[in-house]
């Protein structure tokens, strides 16, 4: 169960992140600088829950008092053909 994947777009492991709990990494966004969980195509919506339960359970408290992640934009993916067209645009009017 430990080399469970938690995070499928970083690869990251339910032992990296309890290992990480275990170190006094205790916040979502600590983890995450570390391990780039929550970071990748789905920005935390598969493994998010995972992590704030993993931490609820660590420090005693309700998973609905651990705080998520700071979410930057974008929060949903990005077609490549709409940032090339904007490049060009922005190319022309130069």
């Amino acid at each position: 169960m430990e080399n469970t994947i938690v995070c499928r777009c970083s690869d990251v492991t339910l032992k990296q992140v309890r290992d990480l709990i275990a170190q006094g990494y205790v916040t979502f966004d600590e983890i995450k600088r570390i391990t780039r969980i929550g970071m990748g195509p789905c920005q935390g919506k598969t493994c998010g829950q995972i992590v704030q339960r993993e931490i609820a359970m660590a420090i005693g408290q309700k998973m609905s008092d651990v705080e998520f992640q700071t979410n930057r934009p974008p929060v949903v993916g990005v077609r490549l053909e709409l940032i090339a067209k904007e490049a060009r645009r922005n190319e022309e009017q130069r």
